[in-house]
């Protein structure tokens, strides 16, 4: 099995051929980004990846944004995805990453809006994978997990970085039991929170060495799935981002950290530990056999 990194092009402004030297020297095959909504962008941003040679993620939001319409109902995101779904595949991603949902609708509105927007995927023909994010309906790890109990088949985007910030601490006791979650997650997004913030000022600093543990505890733990279930390829975005994500000093609003030193650092990182838990599992089937 191989991982293919990608990178968030969150807070990215440039132009991609400006960095894509960069990205390919820091190990990524891809990036990972919202759909454009407007027809000559679409056209303008698939060209781009096709000269580049750059493997694609498309990203999605049921409601609009990343914090939905509050007044918007299931319908009406459905209606919204089943547009953006055709828009997404025009530019023929490896598959669609879709922030789904409001975190206040009830638990038969979520069950009743996963089961249409599963099936809505099928019928496009576009694989969807489902991300665990704040204001979303995959806000808490209990919410998500209910849902697996009744609708098994869908498929979900680790990002574990808001659940420690939702339950306010590492998802590490014993009871907290997310093996159902795990089995049935299809790609990773790599960053790296605390119980205070979905986002750590960098995830090698000695002081956030637990939560880097802790998340990284959980990536392995979905490779080891992937590597049972025979898959081949295994997907993880860097994803350290702006938007009062990325720490600032107060009064002078500056970053104490660089984003793309950041999302580097996480694919060196994660590179580095994929190889071990590769040539671990090598090791103990070598042993197996003897």
């Amino acid at each position: 099995m191989e991982l293919s990194l990608f990178r968030t092009l969150w807070g990215v402004q440039q132009e991609m051929c400006s960095y894509v030297d960069a990205l390919r020297q820091a190990g990524f095959v891809g990036v990972e980004a919202r759909v454009p909504l407007e027809l000559e962008a679409r056209r303008t941003f698939k060209q781009s990846l096709k000269e580049l040679d750059m493997k694609y993620i498309a990203i999605l939001f049921s409601g609009g944004d990343v914090i939905p319409n509050q007044a918007e109902s299931p319908d009406q995101h459905l209606a919204r995805l089943a547009e953006q779904l055709d828009f997404a595949a025009e530019l023929e991603p490896k598959f669609v990453n879709v922030l789904p949902g409001n975190d206040r609708w009830t638990m038969t509105q979520q069950v009743d809006f996963f089961g249409r927007a599963h099936e809505l995927a099928k019928e496009k023909g576009v694989f969807c994978s489902f991300e665990t994010h704040r204001a979303t309906s995959l806000y808490s790890p209990w919410v998500t997990l209910e849902l697996i109990r009744q609708l098994p088949e869908v498929r979900y985007t680790a990002d574990i970085s808001h659940w420690v910030l939702v339950c306010e601490r590492l998802l590490n006791d014993p009871v907290d039991d997310l093996s159902r979650f795990i089995e049935r997650v299809h790609h990773i997004q790599a960053r790296v929170g605390y119980p205070q913030g979905p986002q750590t000022p960098h995830p090698g600093a000695p002081e956030y060495k637990e939560a880097l543990q802790f998340h990284q505890n959980v990536w392995q733990a979905i490779w080891q799935k992937h590597l049972d279930a025979g898959r081949t390829e295994t997907t993880m975005t860097t994803e350290f981002g702006a938007d009062g994500y990325l720490h600032h000093l107060p009064f002078t609003n500056v970053p104490v950290a660089d984003l793309w030193a950041l999302n580097e650092w996480m694919a060196v990182e994660e590179r580095a530990h994929f190889e071990r838990f590769i040539h671990q599992h090598h090791s103990l089937l070598s042993e197996s056999v003897l």
